[in-house]
């Protein structure tokens, strides 16, 4: 490795740090989240997943639009972009959309959420109907507006996806990509994760679908997918200031997008309480 390459990558690593460090103060109030220590029952699971299962969505749509942008899905096929990150945004999207679920069977990650709800009766019709809408060419916004969700959970759902297709608008793939990277899934603490073992031990495996899946994305993120997805951003912000700060920023917004539809679950499942 040539000097100057190691001035940049050390300067990438810098601006990785920048980042994490701006994130630091939303990442403990996700992970300290009161809607945790409210979760007392598989069905306020439940309640919890019928919302989550939108992010769940809402991330694959990012993974997509970072495959459209990074990778050529056009006929006649022509190379495009960086080979290395090309390579890196491929096997993601492999795993994403094709890993294999607890029966060694192909499945992607979201098609797993919904086997997970099925089986502790957690309510799957929402989503469903979402995704049917979306079948039938009816954009989004109008998808939602039909679901029989309360008004706080559908503002927040609405909210949460429209910054994300906002961002995904642009078309500024390091912004994708760092929304992708700071703000997605590896946000669920390991309190939550002990929460859902502990009932899935007293609850005769109820919750093994749900325990695998996120035992798999531990597993993913920690091992294979996190350090590929900073690789992307070093790719892709390069030496470029500017594009650096415009990642911390919108990263700063996904994360208050996220608290506040936890906000949003954790008013749910207390009014269900009442």
């Amino acid at each position: 490795m040539t000097e100057i390459n190691k001035i940049e990558n050390f300067n990438n690593m810098t601006e990785i740090n920048k980042i994490e460090n701006s994130l630091q103060l939303l990442r403990t109030q996700l992970i300290n989240h009161e809607l945790y220590t409210n979760i007392k029952s598989i069905e306020d699971i439940g309640v919890f997943m019928k919302v989550h299962i939108f992010a769940v969505w809402d991330f694959m749509s990012l993974l997509k639009a970072l495959q459209s942008e990074l990778t050529n899905t056009s006929i006649p096929w022509t190379p495009k972009g960086d080979k290395l990150t090309r390579r890196l945004i491929n096997e993601i999207v492999l795993c994403e959309e094709s890993d294999y679920n607890e029966n060694n069977e192909p499945s992607s990650h979201f098609e797993m959420y919904i086997d997970a709800m099925t089986q502790i009766n957690a309510d799957t019709s929402i989503i469903k109907k979402f995704i049917s809408s979306l079948d039938k060419q009816i954009d989004y916004k109008s998808a939602l507006d039909s679901l029989d969700l309360s008004l706080t959970i559908k503002h927040e759902i609405k909210d949460f996806i429209d910054f994300t297709f906002d961002i995904i608008k642009t078309k500024k793939v390091h912004l994708i990509a760092s929304i992708f990277t700071f703000g997605r899934e590896n946000l669920i603490p390991l309190m939550f994760i002990k929460i859902v073992r502990r009932f899935n031990t007293q609850n005769n495996s109820n919750l093994s679908k749900f325990v695998y899946y996120l035992d798999r994305h531990i597993q993913v993120d920690a091992e294979e997918h996190g350090p590929m997805a900073l690789n992307m951003i070093r790719q892709l912000c390069g030496n470029d200031s500017s594009k650096w700060m415009e990642a911390q920023d919108v990263c700063i917004e996904a994360l208050e997008k996220r608290i506040k539809l936890w906000d949003s679950i954790n008013k749910e499942i207390l009014a269900n309480k009442i």
